[in-house]
């Protein structure tokens, strides 16, 4: 186990947590970043909606590694990626680990 990316993960969660009173999870995060890169606001979301949010947020934090591009914006607002390289063949635990590293990633981004 890697000390030091737990202690970053934490400090993460620790700190997108504090406004809402509770530990967020990964999918929380994920939507939360969606939202964010969405740029409408938060608003009320159809649950096929929310799954767009979080294809965003993936899509986004995916693109830091080379795994998709963004293509642009469509004339509803919404941003839409493409995959560059098929991602390579994760179990959930490694799945996991990657999106929590490019979370990371990402607010270590948003804090330069």
């Amino acid at each position: 186990m890697d000390i030091e990316f737990e202690n970053n993960w934490n400090a993460v969660v620790k700190k997108i947590s504090a406004p809402y009173g509770e530990e967020l999870d990964v999918q929380a995060i994920l939507f939360l970043i969606g939202v964010q890169e969405l740029g409408q606001g938060y608003r009320k979301f159809t649950k096929d909606q929310k799954l767009d949010v979080m294809h965003i947020a993936i899509c986004t934090l995916l693109s830091q590694y080379g795994y998709y591009v963004f293509e642009g914006i469509d004339k509803d607002g919404w941003p839409h990626w493409s995959a560059t390289e098929k991602l390579p063949h994760l179990k959930p635990l490694q799945q996991n680990h990657l999106m929590r590293q490019a979370i990371v990633e990402y607010f270590r981004k948003q804090e330069e």
